[in-house]
């Protein structure tokens, strides 16, 4: 593989990144939206559980494979990825709060609220990972990394 390819991982990492704020927003804008009373169960199947659904198999990813690859590249980030690996299960656990919230029938206000917990986290999360990893993606060399391939895959 080549190092071109190899180093689209930090831009792979930013769109990904780029995507799930983007869906982030249609979540909140198909609850904006809703009428009065309107059961958000439809709205936020399409929407918040996609987007809950990506964020969460995002971070699996990054979890299983891509935090090994930075570790035996720079093992003194090992205190970085035991924070990201920290903000990720913070993740899971709001996303499965929102996920039993929408089966018990959820109102607009108290949606928008989840929603901003997990975008507050998320961003914070998003932009200590990009300061952190960023560098360190683009720069690996190709020749010792044959998993970085699938890696590219994994993340989207």
């Amino acid at each position: 593989m080549s190092t071109e390819r190899l180093q689209s991982l930090g831009a792979q990492l930013r769109r990904v990144h780029d995507r799930l704020r983007r869906a982030l927003e249609l979540s909140r804008e198909a609850i904006e939206r809703g009428e009065p009373g309107q059961d958000l169960t439809r709205d936020l199947s399409l929407y918040c559980v996609g987007f809950c659904a990506a964020l969460d198999g995002h971070h699996r990813s990054e979890d299983l494979a891509l935090f090994d690859l930075v570790l035996e590249h720079r093992p003194d980030l090992e205190p970085a990825v035991d924070k990201l690996k920290q903000d990720h299960s913070m993740l899971g656990y709001l996303i499965a709060d929102l996920q039993q919230a929408l089966d018990r029938g959820l109102a607009p206000g108290p949606a928008l609220r989840h929603l901003d917990g997990i975008g507050s986290i998320m961003e914070s999360h998003f932009r200590y990972e990009e300061r952190q990893l960023l560098e360190l993606l683009e720069s690996i060399e190709a020749a010792e990394d044959a998993t970085a391939e699938q890696l590219l895959g994994e993340l989207a």
